[in-house]
């Protein structure tokens, strides 16, 4: 019996510890940008409930194109076509991400000065030509 109630007192007391303790998002990841009603990106990010925010979608670039964030109820909706159409249209490609979101510097910034610490691939449609120049091209920047 006596074993039961310090068991009961440890479990008690690790629930209560855990109430305590912020979180921290414990690898947990969404996508943010496709539901107008999800709130700003700050306060997604501040609830301290993800550890991962990705940032949801770049639906156009390539072939000569400027690339387009889609973010639906946000702003900008829109359907877009991607594809690479040449080992140098990813390096431009991987120079525009760079400068718009990652560690570069660009006037038109669309999420301002917030620098995002990495890019997610998610190609669902068309060819698979020079993606590995896009990501070399990233990596090497």
């Amino acid at each position: 019996m006596a074993c039961q109630s310090k068991a009961l007192t440890l479990l008690l007391s690790i629930l209560l510890v855990s109430f305590c303790k912020p979180s921290n998002g414990a690898g947990i990841a969404i996508y943010w940008g496709q539901d107008g009603g999800e709130g700003s990106l700050a306060d997604t990010c501040n609830t301290r409930n993800f550890q991962f925010v990705n940032v949801a979608f770049l639906s156009s670039f390539g072939n000569g194109q400027t690339p387009v964030l889609n973010l639906a109820g946000h702003c900008d909706p829109s359907a877009g076509s991607y594809s690479l159409s040449s080992a140098d249209d990813a390096a431009q490609v991987a120079t525009y991400i760079w400068n718009n979101f990652l560690g570069g510097q660009s006037s038109s910034r669309p999420l301002g000065d917030a620098v995002l610490d990495g890019v997610d691939f998610d190609i669902e449609a068309g060819a698979g030509q020079f993606w590995d120049d896009l990501a070399r091209a990233l990596n090497g920047i």
